[in-house]
This record gives structure tokens, C-alpha cells and sequence, in this order.
């Protein structure tokens, strides 16, 4: 089918045409009320042609069986409406399959999910658990005019858990979970769990002002949205970033490395939705920057060259430049040695809201936090507010734990962090 695109492309007058297929398969488990409620299997198939006509870009998108002429009549119609943009395909390069993960049983999934619950419940037994364990197949292929054809396969198992606690008028929910290769370990998961239900036995006031904040892993997403959002080569060229003048310039704390590795954790891409190899690149070393990431069309413009980082936020979108596995450097210790180090401040560990987007600034509320006075946790705390920006926040980062876990395709540590402003009650 792919083969037949490109060639019918050709045929009826694209100068270059370019097929983007994806397929997946997910088998979740899914557990309610510390039960299993139900099993599923989710497939999904989808291709992208992109083509090119007197220079002018046209895309068209099918999802299972479709008609090949019709797919490149819609491709070459919607080419009409677009100004001109010259061809950038990726020529061929020796490449092989890359296959990547091993998919478990179902009857797996169900043993690690039941025994996730036990875990929990034998030490909280009037809590009730959720529960969604998957194996995940992708598959990926990119084909185009110039002679590339590349593919690969990837298997990624996933675990979530959500406890709700409910004590009288009183309710809590502690949530986290982890994506893996090959294994997944059921008490890696439920362990932190069990460490934030007994910090949370005790509602405690919280004290306003400026305050240290330590956020744990999986509340530090916060600020890596926006650190994506400055590092993307589209807003440096358009001088919308912050840091679009300050290249080879400190711009974070010295005690910040930030990279990206496409071959590591439980995600693997070996070339992006443009068929540009991927490859390790520092961003950000010792908080001075080195480069900005870019697609073909930015690297282009920018002078540099794409960086292996045009992907498609979905099948009916272009390519735009986008990160994979971003990795932020731990530091050392555990997230309990930073606690010891807290004279006065707070835990963040779960947010409502989002980040601060490209301008940094932000002002979240606490789904889950808990006040430490003189490295002690006291409690949790409640109608708490955290406000700031976070160009400012990775300025001030006091420490870094060594306990750096993959939350999606971001490997972030638990981050100390000075000044910010809280209000609570």
C-alpha cells in the first residue's frame, strides 16, 4: 500500500510525496473499586501522505481500508490552497528494523495489578484502588520518494494506581505510576504510594509566604513544559523564546543538565516523523545552553540543520519540532535526604492547573502537599496555592535527589527549588 502511494503520487504530477503509517495495540487491565472490572484490546492503524506539487505542500489522512487514488486526489487537492515550500525529504541511510521492548501476558498484567492492590490494602484496608496496567505495541514506518524506508517497533508496559482515603469528611486521593521495559515491579509503584497515605494521616495548617518547595518527580513536570517551549528552535527563530539571544549563555542554575536521549527508557525512537535519525543531544549543560532542537524546515532556517526532531502531534498535522525523551540530570540522595535538609517549607507532590507555559509564569494549586518543619514531615496540607515563574524557579534550585523516575517520555528528579510564593491555610 505504501509503495502504491508514492507511486501513484508520482503518476499524477507530485514532484515528491512522503507516507507516515502508524499502528498500535494496547491491552489494558483495568481494576475499580480493588476489583478487576474489565479487560480490553484497542487497535488503531493510520497513514499520513504528504505531497508536494509545484512546490506546494498537500497532506491527506486515511484510517483503515482506503482507496489509494482517492487518498492522492485529497492530497494533491488540499496542495492547492498552500504556498509554495520546497521539498525536504530525508535521503536513504543504512538502516535496519529496530524492534524494541517484550510484551507480557495478560495474565500478567492481572497478577501484577491484584498484587499492586494487596500491597496496599494490607496495610490500608478501608482505601478503595484503581488501577490501569497496559502492554503497548507501536509500530512506525516512514517511506518516501527520495528512497528512504525505515521502520521500527515498540513495546511499552505501563502502570497507574489511584487510592482514595476517606475519613469522615475528610478525602484523600494519592495517585502515581510508572511506564517500564519488559518488567514491571508492582512494589516500585505502590511504595511511594504507601509513603504519601502515611504522611497524609495528619491534616496540618499551612504557612504562607515565600517559601523552599520541594517537588517531588512527579509534581517537577511542572517545569519542563516550559523548558521545551524555550528550547524549541520554531520560537527561536521567531525570537518568542527567552532564550533566543543567549545561546552558549548561563540561562538555569548551574546544578541543571538537561538532554534528550532517543534510545533510552521505555520509549525508543531511532528516527523522527520526518525520517531524520535521532541522536543524544545536551541542551542545556551545567544550566548553559548549547542548542535549540529543530525539524527539517526550522533547521534549515536556523542555518544548523535539522536536529532529528520533527514529529507530528498527529497523523492530520506537519511536522513541527518536538522533543523525545527529555532527560533532566539527577543529583544524589534520596528524596527523604532532601526532606532532612527542610528547615521550613513544603512538599509538592500532585497539582491542579497547568505549567507556565512559554512565559513561565505560573499559579497552581495543591492537589496533594504535605508542610516539613526541621526535616520532618508534619502532615498534609489543604486550600494550599503555589505561584511563581518557573525561569526564575530553575534559577534558585537548591538541590537535586537522586531518585529521577519516567513520568511519559521525561526522566525528572525530585527538584529543591527557593522563593517561591505559597498561600495556604
Amino acid at each position: 500500500m505504501i509503495e502504491q502511494l508514492l507511486d501513484l503520487a508520482l503518476q499524477e504530477g507530485a514532484e515528491a510525496a512522503e507516507v507516515f503509517q502508524s499502528r498500535s495495540h494496547t491491552r489494558p487491565v483495568y481494576f475499580e473499586a480493588n476489583r478487576l472490572k474489565q479487560l480490553e484490546s484497542i487497535e488503531s492503524e493510520g497513514l499520513s501522505l504528504r505531497v508536494w506539487r509545484n512546490g506546494q505542500p498537500g497532506l491527506a489522512v486515511a484510517y483503515g481500508e482506503v482507496s489509494a487514488k482517492e487518498l492522492v486526489q485529497r492530497a494533491l487537492s488540499i496542495s492547492r490552497l498552500n504556498p509554495p515550500q520546497s521539498p525536504d525529504l530525508q535521503d536513504p541511510y543504512p538502516t535496519a528494523n529496530w524492534d524494541v521492548g517484550q510484551a507480557v501476558s495478560v495474565e500478567q498484567l492481572l497478577s501484577w495489578g491484584r498484587e499492586s492492590i494487596a500491597q496496599i490494602r494490607d496495610l490500608y484496608p478501608e482505601t478503595l484502588c484503581t488501577a490501569a496496567w497496559e502492554c503497548d505495541h507501536e509500530q512506525t514506518r516512514l517511506a518516501n520518494t527520495a528512497g528512504l524506508d525505515c521502520s521500527y517497533t515498540d513495546i511499552t508496559l505501563s502502570s497507574d494506581v489511584t487510592v482514595e482515603w476517606v475519613r469522615g469528611d475528610d478525602f484523600l486521593t494519592v495517585s502515581d505510576g510508572e511506564s517500564q521495559r519488559d518488567r514491571l515491579n508492582p512494589s516500585d509503584l505502590t511504595q511511594p504510594i504507601l509513603q504519601r497515605l502515611a504522611w497524609a494521616k495528619e491534616n496540618v495548617s499551612c504557612p504562607s509566604g515565600r517559601l523552599p518547595v520541594l517537588f517531588t518527580a512527579k509534581a517537577a513536570d511542572l517545569f519542563w513544559g516550559t523548558v521545551q517551549a524555550a528550547l524549541n528552535g520554531k520560537q527561536a527563530l521567531e525570537q518568542s523564546s527567552p532564550w533566543s539571544s543567549r545561546l552558549h549563555q548561563p540561562v538555569l542554575s548551574s546544578l541543571l543538565t538537561i538532554s534528550q536521549r532517543p534510545q533510552l527508557g521505555p520509549y525508543s525512537c531511532p528516527f523522527d516523523d520526518e525520517g531524520t535519525p535521532t541522536r543524544p543531544l545536551t541542551f542545556i549543560e551545567a544550566g548553559v545552553l548549547q542548542l535549540f532542537y529543530c525539524d527539517r524546515r526550522i533547521g534549515r532556517l536556523m542555518g544548523s540543520g535539522s536536529t532529528g526532531n520533527g514529529f507530528r502531534p498527529g497523523l492530520s498535522s506537519y511536522p513541527t519540532p518536538g522533543l523525545f525523551n527529555l532527560m533532566i540530570e539527577p543529583g544524589s540522595g534520596r528524596l527523604e535526604d532532601l526532606i532532612a535538609e527542610f528547615d521550613h517549607g513544603i512538599i509538592v507532590d500532585e497539582i491542579l492547573g497547568s505549567g507556565g507555559g512559554l512565559s513561565g509564569d505560573f499559579s497552581i494549586n495543591v492537589a496533594l502537599g504535605y508542610r516539613v518543619e526541621k526535616g520532618q514531615v508534619l502532615g498534609r496540607i489543604k486550600d494550599t496555592m503555589v505561584s511563581g515563574n518557573v525561569y526564575t524557579a530553575l534559577q534558585n534550585v537548591v538541590r537535586l535527589a537522586g531518585d529521577a523516575r519516567w513520568h511519559g517520555s521525561c526522566y525528572t528528579p525530585s527538584i529543591l527549588v527557593e522563593g517561591l510564593s505559597v498561600t495556604g491555610q
